[in-house]
Order: structure tokens, then C-alpha cells, then sequence
């Protein structure tokens, strides 16, 4: 019992800040449930940097940088994706690139930091084999591919909305904010500072109950809008997001790095957005 009470604590948290979240949003203004977690998860990476800063090596300062280089400079670039002001605050597409890049240089390193010490997700450009990161990108690519036709199916559905096709080289380019930021702030940071926290498990136990949780937040901060209006099916479509999409990343992330679960997310919004979702 001693054993379940470290995820059970974990757990109970994620659902009271997703919970406390959406009651406050009935008396007054509150940040979004990923500006929230996004600002928890850099912060917890600067504390792991801190303490750990001696086990990263030149290619993780020059990998972590370049990430963020890369979705910084991207983001002006950006025509299909938008996302939500920062906390209400911080908009428009250079100010977002500077948020999101800074975001990803400080998750990507935090999480390298974590895998130096054994963590539960490797990074395969961290190591240098750019053959394995190449396998990796391709197997997550085609991985994807099916499950993002699905994604299209049921947007359809629930959208009432008929495919109106996008520019591809567009699509190509945006998808990459929603994949490097999210699966490495989530799949990467997220998951490697909860493995440290449950190592008192078994360890093939806080491997996978870390990699549960991170995916839990992550599914659920998508349903923000439904945790008022209809909190039941916000629960169920979190669950799927969580089991469909977010299992598949996760065994990904586990079994073939980082870049394979980039590779997966990339697909699915690629695909998305040159359906016109």
C-alpha cells in the first residue's frame, strides 16, 4: 500500500489543479490548463538543471539550443497554427516563438538531464547515432500515419466540418510547434522528473506509472472547454486522447526516443492541418 501512495498523490494533484482550474473559471479570468502545466514543468526542469547541470555534455547545450532555435524561428513562419495567448498576456507569432523556444531549450534540457541519470525516455541526436534518430523519425512517421486518418475521421465527425485542404508545405511547417514543444515538455521533461520521483517503486513499475501520469496531463489539458459545460464527456474524451494518441506516443517516447514520439505527434497534426482542422 506504502508503495501506491507516491502515484496516488501525484495523480490526486494533477485532478485537483485540472479540477480547481475550471471551478475558479466561473468567478473570474484563469490561465489555460497547458499555460499552467507548461509553466510547472519548465520551472521543475530549471530546479533539475540546477542540481544536475555537471551530467549534461556539450551536444545536449548545442541540441537543447538548436530545438529551441528551431521552434523560435518557425514560429513567425506559422499560417495554421495559433496558439492561445501565454496567460492571456504574451501573443502574436515573435513573441510566442521567443516563449516557445526558451520553453523547449529549458525542457529539453531538463529532460537530458534525467536520461544522463538512467531516465525512462533516450534521446538518439543526444547520442549522436544519427542512424538510430533516423530509423526513429521514420518508424514514428508511419506509426502515425494510420492513427492520424482516424484523427481526421472523428474530427469530421464531431466537427461537422467537410476536409478543406491546406497548403502542405504550411502543414509541414507548423506541425512542428505542437510536436517538438508538447512531447518534449511532456513525453520528455515531464515524464523523466516523475520517474525521479518514484523510483521508490519497483523500477519497471515508476517507468511506466511516470509515463501514465505525464500522459494524463498532457490528454487532459486539451478539454479545458468541457470541464464546466459537460464534465463527464470531458473526462471520457480525455480518457481516449490518453489511450488512443497518447499510449502510442508514450510506447514510442519508451522503446525508440524522442524523436519517434516528435515524429508520431508531427504526423497527426500535419495531417490535421492540411485537412483544414
Amino acid at each position: 500500500m506504502r508503495q501506491l501512495t507516491s502515484p496516488l498523490i501525484l495523480l490526486a494533484t494533477l485532478f485537483v489543479l485540472i479540477g480547481g482550474r475550471a471551478l475558479l473559471t466561473t468567478a473570474f479570468p484563469v490561465p489555460r490548463t497547458f499555460d499552467l502545466l507548461d509553466t510547472v514543468i519548465v520551472t521543475v526542469a530549471l530546479w533539475v538543471i540546477s542540481r544536475n547541470v555537471q551530467t549534461l555534455q556539450r551536444r545536449d547545450w548545442a541540441l537543447a539550443i538548436g530545438a529551441g532555435l528551431l521552434v523560435g524561428g518557425t514560429m513567425p513562419l506559422t499560417t495554421l497554427f495559433s496558439p492561445y495567448p501565454f496567460f492571456g498576456l504574451i501573443d502574436g507569432a515573435a513573441a510566442q516563438g521567443l516563449l516557445r523556444g526558451l520553453f523547449t531549450t529549458i525542457a529539453l534540457l531538463g529532460g537530458l538531464a534525467v536520461m544522463r541519470q538512467g531516465g525512462p525516455v533516450p534521446c538518439r541526436l543526444a547520442a549522436g547515432d544519427w542512424r538510430q534518430t533516423s530509423q526513429s523519425i521514420g518508424l514514428g512517421l508511419a506509426i502515425g500515419l494510420p492513427f492520424a486518418a482516424v484523427n481526421i475521421v472523428g474530427l469530421q465527425l464531431t466537427q461537422h466540418q467537410p476536409i478543406q485542404w491546406q497548403s502542405p508545405i504550411a502543414a509541414i511547417i507548423d506541425a512542428l510547434q505542437p510536436a517538438i514543444v508538447e512531447e518534449t515538455l511532456y513525453r520528455f521533461a515531464l515524464w523523466g522528473w516523475l520517474w525521479q520521483r518514484l523510483r521508490t517503486q519497483p523500477p519497471a513499475q515508476a517507468v511506466w506509472l511516470a509515463g501514465l501520469l505525464a500522459t494524463l496531463a498532457h490528454a487532459y489539458a486539451h478539454v479545458d472547454d468541457l470541464w464546466l459545460s459537460a464534465p463527464l464527456i470531458g473526462f471520457v474524451i480525455g480518457g481516449a486522447l490518453a489511450l488512443v494518441w497518447g499510449v502510442p506516443a508514450l510506447l514510442l517516447a519508451r522503446r525508440y526516443g524522442l524523436e519517434a514520439a516528435i515524429a508520431f505527434h508531427w504526423m497527426q497534426d500535419a495531417v490535421r492541418f492540411i485537412a483544414g482542422f
